[in-house]
């Protein structure tokens, strides 16, 4: 440190002697040729005693000027070389400053004319610092592009035109698949009665209970292509896969051809279709996420009021498999505006892996959450199944109880979209454990008691609907505070494929107890109820085991 001060010490002195020299010297005789031997004997002697040799290394920052053999760097906005120290930052011209030459025989028209280059160089500072200026904004803009996959998913847009026509497209595909989902309990009720008569209750729910599993299970597939490629082609193959499944079961006489048509190929092709449009939405929501999925997941209740009504007045009119080929055609039309809308907001992330990853249930509140929802789509597809069986076994007739699902599903509709709005203010985790403990209510304290009369059964249609609306709109919302937004496709899919298993068990397991019981409901009803108790004390686990028991009721 003390060489580098007594370096930069001496040169300054002979700076200052340069310029005495120039100002009251005039270079001309013998008084010039005397002045510039003398001053460059005082140069050469600085030099020999102060700098250091040429094999130690320049000296840290900040860059001082030195009386080494300079480097010549030619000025781009002058056209003339400038000696710049080898010591300086290669980055920056700021620190171009002329070198005393080390020829003794240098002559005082050559030093006027080094002054002159470093007035001129002075004078051009305020360009490089402009260039500096553009290059830096470059360099941010480059920089800003590299840090933007990891810093994008944080900036939502909450709203906008494109976030909302996601909204909408996955609507549209959601009324394909769960608009569809929504409605098997028609179709069980009728093959019960017609196709598949000589079969028992258990074994025709194998059919629709296998279309459920699949519409989750194969999530676990369909969710991480999600992260890796994006929504389109699987949204176009989902809906090529249900068109062609129910329009197949439109031909079907056996149970085995409606098990392979509907069963597996509009299994298939509903988790296309509910998987990434649900994971679309989660992209460009996060606080207002309950709200958009509910609107979203309205569909599924839209589709469960239309579809019913549908299938119901044309199985009198045109017959089964036209009823059934108008059902395919009219999802088509709803995946096509799907296909059209569905977009991801985050780029694809192409070094993502495109297989499950169930490490990721090593995380106790993520595995909580799955066991929750498990056990509450267990119970929820019990009622969806059953009511208008358990309705015709009661005496009512056909009509009235087709009619109930379509109830059921027009409360629903309501329980997806307004509670959704409040899942925003009170957290995801509080509303659907309050839907949870509503559905409990409504099986042991309304469907147990008074579901043998007319006004019973439509009071619990209603109310159970609201409540599991509530239930299947939040559900998605709880998953996506266990990860980030980019990983949200994976998660979603790990957990309902863990939830398949309660779809694919519920509705063989429903029609088992109803054959042991000699027809009777009530110990399916019993069963529901437990399974919801199940569902709740999971779903606070969960949130007691990620924010503390001191936080039980928190905002989450």
């Amino acid at each position: 440190m003390a060489l580098h001060q007594l370096n930069s010490r001496a040169i300054h002195d002979y700076d200052d002697d340069d310029d005495d020299d120039d100002n009251n010297h005039v270079y001309d005789g013998s008084a010039a040729t005397s002045t510039v031997t003398a001053t460059s004997s005082i140069m050469a002697d600085a030099s020999a005693a102060i700098l250091p040799p040429r094999s130690i290394p320049p000296l840290p920052p900040p860059p001082v000027v030195t009386a080494t053999a300079s480097t010549t760097i030619t000025n781009t906005s002058t056209g003339k070389a400038t000696a710049v120290d080898p010591c300086t930052s290669s980055s920056s011209f700021h620190s171009v400053t002329p070198h005393a030459n080390e020829d003794d025989d240098a002559s005082a028209g050559e030093n006027e004319e080094r002054e002159r280059e470093r007035d001129e160089d002075e004078d051009d500072d305020d360009d490089n610092d402009d260039e500096d200026e553009i290059q830096g904004e470059a360099d941010g803009s480059a920089l800003e592009k590299r840090t933007s996959s990891a810093s994008y998913e944080e900036a939502y847009p909450e709203g906008g035109l494109r976030a909302w026509l996601v909204v909408l497209g996955s609507w549209f595909a959601m009324v394909s698949s769960m608009g569809l989902m929504n409605t098997v309990g028609i179709f069980q009720a009728y093959t019960l009665r017609h196709q598949l008569r000589h079969h028992s209750e258990g074994t025709v729910g194998w059919i629709f209970s296998t279309y459920t599993f699949l519409s989750f299970f194969c999530g676990v597939y369909i969710g991480p292509v999600f992260d890796k490629y994006g929504p389109r082609w699987l949204v176009v193959a989902g809906c090529a896969s249900t068109f062609t499944g129910v329009m197949l079961m439109s031909f079907c006489r056996e149970l085995w051809q409606f098990v392979l048509s509907f069963g597996v190929l509009a299994g298939f092709g509903t988790s296309l279709l509910f998987t990434p449009c649900i994971a679309a939405v989660g992209h460009w929501f996060r606080r207002r996420r309950g709200f958009a999925t509910g609107m979203a997941s309205t569909a599924g209740g839209i589709g469960g009021i239309v579809f019913p009504l549908m299938l119901t007045s044309l199985f009198d009119s045109v017959g089964y498999a036209w009823a059934t080929r108008a059902l395919a055609f009219s999802c088509l039309a709803c995946g096509l505006v799907g296909v059209l809308l569905v977009r991801s907001r985050l780029p694809p992330a192409r070094d993502a892996t495109a297989h499950p990853d169930l490490r990721i249930l090593r995380q106790v509140p993520f595995t909580l959450t799955t066991v929750a929802i498990f056990l509450l789509e267990f119970s929820l597809f019990i009622p969806l199944t059953f009511i208008s069986t358990y309705a015709l076994h009661r005496g009512f007739d056909q009509s009235f109880a087709f009619h109930l699902l379509p109830i059921m599903n027009a409360g629903s509709v309501v329980g997806r979209a307004l509670p959704g709005y409040y899942a925003d203010v009170v957290g995801p985790f509080n509303t659907c454990l309050a839907s949870v403990l509503l559905s409990l209510v409504a099986c042991l304290c309304v469907w147990l008691p008074l579901g043998h009369t007319a006004a019973g059964i439509v009071v619990f249609s209603l109310l159970f609907g609201f409540a599991s609306g509530t239930s299947i709109a939040i559900a998605p919302v709880c998953i996506g505070r266990m990860c980030k937004t980019r990983n949200y496709g994976r998660y979603y899919a790990t957990t309902y494929t863990v939830v398949s298993f309660a779809c694919l068990l519920g509705v063989p397991i429903g029609g088992s107890i109803v054959r042991a019981s000699k027809g009777s409901y009530t110990s399916l009803i019993i069963l529901t109820g437990a399974v919801y108790v199940g569902s709740a004390v999971c779903m606070l686990m969960a949130k007691v085991w990620h924010l503390g028991w001191k936080r039980w009721l928190a905002v989450y």
